[in-house]
C-alpha cells in the first residue's frame, strides 16, 4: 500500500489486486470521504443490480452502508490486468450487528473494474458488488 502524506487522499495502492483491501480499510474506518477516494471522479457503484450510481448518488449509497455500522471483508479472487485497466473478481461480505440491533449479512462476488491513474495508483471505475446479478 502506498502511504500518502496528504490526508485528503485515500491510502491507495500501486497493486490492483490490493485495491479491494484498500477499499475495505476505508470502509471499515467509517469515513465516507475515504471510501469515495477509492473511486475515480466519475466512477460508479452498483448498490443493487441494475442501479448504477455516480457522484452524489454514489456517496449516498456508500453512506447508507456505512450507517449500518457493520464491517466489510474483501478478498481478491482474481486480478486480470491489461495495461492500466484491471478486472477484479472479489469475494466480499458485510456481517455484524447494525446500530439498530438487527443482524446484518450481505455477501457477494463482485466484478469490479479499476484503472491506474497518472499517479500510478488504482481507483474503481466500476464497483459492481453483485457481479453478474
Amino acid at each position: 500500500m502506498t502511504n500518502n502524506h496528504d490526508s485528503r487522499r485515500a491510502r491507495l495502492t500501486e497493486d490492483p489486486a490490493l485495491h479491494p483491501a484498500v477499499f475495505a480499510a476505508a470502509f471499515n474506518s467509517g469515513d465516507s470521504k475515504a471510501v469515495d477516494r477509492a473511486y475515480e471522479e466519475n466512477g460508479i457503484v452498483v448498490p443493487s443490480p441494475g442501479h448504477p450510481m455516480t457522484g452524489p448518488g454514489r456517496i449516498a449509497a456508500i453512506e447508507h452502508l456505512l450507517g449500518l455500522g457493520a464491517p466489510i471483508e474483501a478478498r481478491t479472487r482474481h486480478s486480470y490486468v491489461a495495461d492500466d485497466i484491471a478486472l477484479l473478481i472479489v469475494d466480499w461480505s458485510i456481517r455484524g450487528t447494525a446500530r439498530d440491533g438487527t443482524d446484518v449479512h450481505f455477501e457477494g462476488a463482485a466484478a469490479d473494474v479499476a484503472r491506474r491513474g497518472p499517479d500510478g495508483l488504482w481507483r474503481y471505475v466500476i464497483d459492481n458488488p453483485y457481479g453478474t446479478a
